[in-house]
């Protein structure tokens, strides 16, 4: 691993840069600590503008917020950083009043550890004034100080090439125990729980408030980790009405609001007018593998160990990843997931605006057989020239081909070796 003693790079700076130099507003969402503060001071030191980076988490500021955000908006010098806006969310209408008075770009760099699309109590989106961009936990290539072209390059009809990579369940156990949040990099691992804990109980405890009137937090806390003990699979909400025994209308709000907070991230079903019967209920993951570790009391040797578990691992962080790479392309494609009712299915498809399609499977051994290829295999039959590529990422040691545009390709693919 890096040496965590200085501050990574991320890849998400540069796009933070290009939307304030034509942007009134930027707004970079993820979760409480993935870095969007330190990524904000990063940027205001390399641009030299002297932007100011103001925390609505300091209780003053916020008071002073709440209590007068027309006051408190005029009374900001711009270029100015705003971090943790969800939490006086009525600032966004009276950013919007200035930035209609001076067109300026790159005013107001803000940041929210919620969905502040998903907000009832953000009145304005500041739709045509602001660019939204998210943050996530650091990728692989980030802590490895590479940038990744996985997904680029998949859609364009290039696997990756590997050799010699490390095989096994073993050999990336530990990476997924720990994840990609910043301060998870310099704890050991009997250590990690205890940060989780901490984090996941604030969030619970002061963001959730921000979100909504929620009578029984630990009735969120529970949901969470029974989404935790079945992450990559498909989001079926009747059963954990059952499982947890409350209303399937409470289970689809809370799973929102999870969402809203960046905890866990629905796959949504892919179909297309050549592919019928297909399944329509969205898969959902953790949105880390480090806070799944957590959730499921799972450590290195588990993983190692556990067939499914491991399955589950593997499948989880490759969403993850790819979520990542997908944030700081500038052509963003959407990811879903695919099945159909003769049980064909592929873990994650990728579609690029201009309709070109690349998919993903994966599998947490070292082995691999054709049986494997065939939700890729239908995919590319149905599809034709739309089909780029499909890979399935495995705990192998080479890339092999596996018919026309399809490779087993090693997890560490991914990112580069």
């Amino acid at each position: 691993m890096p040496s965590t003693t200085r501050l990574l790079s991320r890849h998400a700076q540069g796009a933070v840069e290009a939307a304030l130099a034509d942007t009134r507003v930027v707004v970079v969402l993820g979760a409480r600590q993935v870095g969007k503060s330190t990524l904000l001071e990063q940027v205001a030191a390399a641009e030299g503008s002297g932007r100011r980076v103001i925390t609505l988490d300091d209780q003053a500021t916020r008071a002073a917020a709440i209590d007068d955000p027309t006051g408190f908006i005029a009374g900001l010098e711009t270029p100015v950083a705003i971090d943790e806006i969800q939490r006086a969310p009525e600032l966004m209408t009276e950013i919007k009043l200035r930035v209609d008075r001076d067109a300026a770009p790159g005013q107001f760099a803000i940041t929210g550890s919620a969905n502040l699309l998903e907000m009832k109590q953000v009145k304005d989106s500041l739709a045509g004034r602001a660019e939204y961009l998210r943050l996530h936990p650091f990728s692989q290539g980030e802590l490895r100080g590479r940038r990744e072209s996985f997904i680029p390059d998949l859609l364009d009809g290039r696997s990756p090439d590997v050799t010699g990579a490390a095989v096994g369940r073993k050999a990336y156990a530990e990476l997924l125990a720990r994840g990609g949040y910043p301060e998870i990099q310099r704890r050991a691992s009997n250590r990690r729980p205890r940060f989780f804990e901490s984090y996941v109980e604030g969030i619970l405890d002061r963001d959730l408030a921000t979100l909504a009137d929620v009578a029984d937090r630990a009735a969120v806390a529970r949901l969470l980790q029974a989404i935790g003990a079945t992450s990559a699979g498909e989001l079926n909400i009747e059963r954990l009405s059952d499982s947890l025994g409350a209303p399937a209308t409470t289970i689809r709000r809370h799973v929102d609001l999870l969402e809203t907070l960046f905890l866990v991230r629905r796959l949504p079903a892919w179909s297309n007018n050549l592919l019928a019967r297909t399944i329509k209920r969205p898969k959902i993951h953790v949105a880390d593998t480090g806070l799944l570790a957590y959730l499921v009391g799972a450590d290195e040797r588990r993983i190692e160990t556990d067939l499914d578990l491991g399955g589950m691992f593997f499948e989880t962080f490759v969403a993850d990843e790819l979520h990542r790479q997908v944030s700081w392309l500038d052509d963003r494609p959407t990811l879903f997931h695919f099945r159909d009712r003769d049980q064909r299915e592929v873990d994650i498809v990728i579609e690029r605006r201009d309709g070109s399609v690349a998919a993903v499977e994966v599998k947490s051994t070292a082995t691999v057989r054709a049986s494997d290829f065939r939700g890729l295999a239908h995919l590319r039959d149905k599809l034709g020239s739309r089909f780029k590529a499909g890979v399935l990422l495995h705990a192998g040691a080479n890339t092999v081909p596996f018919g026309d545009r399809l490779a087993a390709v090693p997890l560490a693919g991914l990112w580069g070796t």
